[in-house]
């Protein structure tokens, strides 16, 4: 059971919260689910740190987290179609075109390498952090403005990664960004 690190504990925390969200959802419980919601975003920020700390990353523990990460944004879209319409249908476009670079960058790595990435550069660490307090500011005070400014971010990080896999020979886990490839030619 070497697996069972504590940060694999949290991230499948994290993955465990997912259908909670989805039935505070349909319950139209905004309140409890950007409670959850919150408390999933910031194990996200946790897991890695506890890993790096406690000295326990690993393959398994990088595609957990991609996995969390994907459910998580996924919820995060769903919600704000169901109760917060208005919003989705302002930030449908941004919201789709960075759907389509994420299955891009995604099926590019899995038809290359067989798997998905999980990169985890510093541009989606950032990108990932400002996600959390766009959404909430865009759903509790109509500041939208941020949240279309971070989907942009994300679509430039989702480059990189394109960047990435296109230069990689096989999978590579935990890359700080495309620099640090540069610099191993």
């Amino acid at each position: 059971m070497k697996n069972m690190t504590v940060p694999n504990l949290i991230t499948l925390l994290r993955i465990c919260l997912v259908p909670f969200l989805i039935y505070l959802v349909y319950k139209v419980n905004t309140s409890v689910f950007l409670l959850v919601l919150g408390v999933s975003l910031l194990s996200d920020v946790l897991d890695g740190y506890v890993a790096r700390l406690m000295n326990q990353t690993s393959d398994l523990g990088a595609k957990l987290d991609s996995v969390a990460d994907t459910l998580t944004y996924c919820v995060m879209i769903f919600a704000l179609y169901q109760l917060w319409k208005d919003h989705f249908i302002e930030q449908a476009m941004f919201i789709y075109i960075a759907i389509s670079c994420y299955f891009v960058t995604t099926l590019i790595s899995a038809f290359k390498f067989g798997e998905l990435p999980s990169y985890h550069t510093l541009g989606a660490k950032v990108a990932a952090l400002l996600l959390a307090p766009s959404y909430y500011l865009m759903v509790l005070f109509d500041a939208e403005f941020f949240f279309r400014s971070v989907i942009i971010f994300y679509i430039l990080v989702a480059f990189e990664e394109l960047i990435i896999t296109f230069m990689l020979k096989r999978p590579e886990k935990n890359i700080g960004s495309v620099f640090s490839l540069f610099r191993r030619i």
